[in-house]
């Protein structure tokens, strides 16, 4: 299927009602339209509570965002006892207004004791997708995602799981997250050649110190029409620049809830150095970083959409903020620049964010 032009795109992009200026996107190649930020929930129900995860919601749908993503796993940092905590106040949310937003919820990781409780079998996938609808509250998902590729299940009978899921109305679209671009592109092949439900969305990590799926995925998802819904575009928390190199991580931020995996990320000499100077560079410009490293996600080719979680809502407000940034050619050089500065991870495979 071929992709959307980057004119093509802006031409389709429309402000929404109330004169915000979160503008909406096509996801990928398909008719469903999605604000270009998309609010994640991950923080809802151990970072956050209810009550401040309501006031989280309520500031997006004030801004016009429309788009919320969530996970049958969260909250972070995972355990069983949490797990599915977070749709569920996402669903209590959502009630009386479930028309006026697009829903995406995942599957794959580990939801109870049991070996099959697990995985992207049929029979996890099938299971999980009740569960998730129940938690939240609904009868359907716009989008639902399989969280991570698995190894121990062939992907043509996870992806004919999704299609009976998409053929029963209870997910409209599908997609994946942390595929690297060959595990993309077979699952792609597999979908044509058994005329199955496709991959329609990938979520990738992107941001100004991780931009590894520009070699492969891409141009592979701007070849398919496959819409990128990226996470991490302030790593974490790093690029706002509130974090100072020989001080452990503040409590309560995603460095001391997740602890290693972000640790392992961006927690390194060369991070907080490059951090610093481009803080420093955009501060005297009257610039946020944060902004910076929002606008500068949503400008990349094939994104369609930038998922910003919060713990508060006047964080998230402060975030909306780099929407309709606008960034000259020194600036862009400069956010450039730092990639070739980081170290590069050694270990390739992908984790859960």
């Amino acid at each position: 299927m071929p992709s959307l032009t980057r004119l093509e795109r802006n031409a389709d992009d429309n402000l929404l009602s109330g004169g915000t200026k979160v503008k909406i996107r096509r996801l990928g190649g398909t008719g469903l339209k999605v604000t270009e930020v998309c609010l994640g929930t991950m923080t809802f129900g151990h970072q956050c509570d209810e009550q401040t995860s309501f006031a989280i919601l309520n500031a997006a749908a004030d801004a016009g965002v429309n788009f919320i993503d969530t996970a049958d796993v969260y909250p972070i940092p995972v355990s069983l006892e949490t797990a599915g905590r977070t749709e569920e106040i996402v669903g209590r949310w959502l009630r009386g207004k479930r028309d006026d937003f697009i829903l995406a919820t995942k599957c794959r990781m580990q939801m109870g004791p049991r070996p099959n409780d697990s995985g992207l079998s049929r029979k996890h996938v099938l299971a999980a997708i009740d569960e998730s609808l129940r938690r939240l509250g609904t009868d359907y998902v716009d989008l639902y995602q399989v969280h991570a590729p698995d190894s121990e299940t062939p992907i043509d009978e996870t992806l004919k799981a999704l299609d009976t899921i998409v053929q029963s109305g209870k997910a409209r679209y599908i997609g994946c997250s942390n595929f690297q671009a060959w595990q993309l592109a077979r699952a792609l092949w597999t979908s044509d050649r058994l005329g199955l439900a496709r991959f329609d969305s990938t979520q990738p990590r992107y941001n100004l110190l991780f931009r590894e799926i520009e070699h492969e995925v891409v141009p592979l998802c701007e070849d398919q029409g496959v819409g990128m819904i990226v996470y991490n575009p302030l790593a974490g928390g790093f690029l706002t620049g509130k974090h100072r190199r020989g001080a452990p991580p503040a409590d309560n931020t995603r460095f001391a809830v997740a602890g290693k995996l972000y640790l392992d990320r961006y927690w390194n000499e060369a991070s907080f150095e490059v951090v610093e100077r481009l803080r420093a560079f955009f501060e005297a410009r009257g610039k946020s970083l944060t902004h910076v490293s929002i606008a500068w996600v949503l400008r990349q080719r094939a994104v369609t959409s930038a998922i910003v979680g919060a713990t508060s809502a006047e964080q998230l407000r402060d975030a909306l903020g780099g929407v309709d940034l606008e960034l000259d050619k020194e600036e862009l050089d400069q956010c450039d620049s730092v990639w070739y500065e980081v170290p590069r991870a050694r270990d390739p495979r992908i984790a859960l964010r």
